[in-house]
């Protein structure tokens, strides 16, 4: 019966750390379903493309070279090591050690081999991150939204990875001394290491006993941790690990320039122009709110892109209302926007009535919506598609139609519409006195 604790142990964490994981997964859905329609089924075709070349390809990621490169590394390393995980995902349940060794041969030490070079290209990547956020300090990495946990967690992260892939390297490193040394028959003459066996020289002097200990350590650490990263994903920024394939298929296809219409206001204004039509009729399209005041307002794909954001900054470096010293930081939008949303769902976690705090002016404020030039630049340069835009536009749109709150520019240029059909104080029989001057 002892025999089997360690299967029965593994299946009690797997189980218990998995379970977790699906809990956090079905709040997050929860949290984003608290968001209004959005029909995001239309062109099938071009959104699995989308999917495929921004998040899958990462297209737009390579756009910095270097850093974008090593990006790549780092996401291919963890798609690839995952293989490896299934394996000890196997081994924990059966009993069995380096289950698929004789089931695929040969190309087994394909895998170990692929797996160790793109554990040791990780650890190249990481310290070139680490360098970059700590050391060079590169600029949008430090902006004030970054304070605190976020510049942690993002820390955090990178530590992770280094403790996950030394983890996985002296695993390895053990395994391959005991296969060696110990000519024990559980452990198989099976893989190559390239690097890990670069870490042979630390077991000089040890018993047979003592490298098998380091081993299951290690072998119970790393797939441990990797159950508890991914527990950590949902208080992490590196939930687009996840949401970067859902969000890019329901990103917005259209063309950036365009800002779409609510259609109350656009059935509204067919209304007046139709001669026919009954100017009592009410229409049945009509919203509850005009825009968003608070995340409820906005719809499931906005909440989604909030919850996707990797906070990289890309937008708020392209933006040029924060190049010129303007309060707006897009990267701020959607780190706000997520906090509003996991603020609501800790009240629903509760059963508790969420508390009176808005999205708009206790999270957002109105100089920063008004600072955004609405030019696109924040959505261009998103690595995920991720659509600030779109939320502050929303947010405008309550100011103006809700609160009459625009700034008094921008409440003249209206009213010299409304009175003059032009932004200019004209009337409409002096709009063409410009050309009497031509003429004289």
């Amino acid at each position: 019966m002892t025999a089997y604790v360690p299967n029965i142990a593994f299946a009690i964490l797997f189980s218990a750390l998995v379970g977790l994981f699906v809990r956090n997964v079905r709040r997050i859905i929860r949290n984003i379903k608290l968001g209004k329609a959005a029909n995001r089924s239309d062109q099938p075709k071009q959104r699995w493309l989308h999917m495929a070349r921004i998040a899958l390809g990462q297209s737009k990621m390579i756009r910095k070279p270097l850093s974008g490169a090593l990006h790549v590394v780092v996401y291919i390393g963890f798609i690839v090591i995952n293989i490896e995980l299934l394996e000890i995902i196997f081994d924990g349940f059966l009993g069995t050690h380096r289950v698929f060794a004789p089931f695929i041969g040969d190309f087994y030490n394909v895998l170990i081999f692929t797996f160790e070079i793109f554990a040791l290209l990780v650890f190249i990547s990481v310290f070139f991150f680490w360098t970059r956020r700590n050391i060079t300090r590169v600029k949008r990495f430090w902006k004030p939204e970054m304070k605190g946990w976020p510049k942690w967690d993002a820390d955090i992260i990178l530590y992770v990875e280094v403790l996950l892939m030394g983890l996985f390297l002296t695993m390895n490193a053990a395994d391959y001394w005991l296969q060696t040394v110990a000519q024990d028959p559980h452990y198989i003459q099976a893989g190559s290491f390239p690097v890990s066996q670069l870490l042979l020289p630390l077991f000089d002097g040890m018993s047979i006993q003592t490298v098998i200990a380091v081993e299951r350590t290690a072998w119970w650490l790393h797939i441990g941790g990797i159950l508890m990263f991914l527990n950590y994903l949902y208080y992490s920024k590196h939930l687009h690990i996840i949401l970067a394939f859902p969000n890019t298929y329901f990103a917005k296809l259209s063309a950036q320039g365009h800002l779409p219409n609510m259609d109350s206001v656009t059935n509204e204004v067919k209304l007046m122009l139709d001669p026919n039509a009954d100017p009592y009729a009410s229409s049945d399209t009509e919203p509850s709110t005009f825009g968003a005041a608070d995340v409820t307002d906005l719809n499931w794909v906005q909440l989604m892109n909030a919850y996707s954001c990797t906070e990289c900054g890309r937008c708020t470096a392209e933006c040029p209302a924060n190049q010129t010293g303007k309060l707006l930081s897009p990267r701020k939008i959607m780190m706000d926007t997520r906090d509003r949303i996991s603020e609501v769902g800790k009240s629903l976690n509760k059963k508790e009535e969420p508390n009176q705090n808005t999205l708009l002016d206790n999270y957002i404020s109105r100089e920063e919506l008004w600072a955004c030039t609405s030019c696109n630049a924040c959505v261009e340069a998103c690595p995920i598609a991720i659509d600030p835009l779109s939320i502050i536009m929303e947010m405008r749109r309550y100011l103006v139609m809700e609160q009459s709150a625009a700034p008094s520019e921008l409440n003249v240029m209206m009213t010299n519409v409304e009175n003059n059909g032009a932004p200019w104080p004209f009337n409409q029989q002096d709009r063409l006195a410009w050309r009497e001057e031509l003429n004289t």
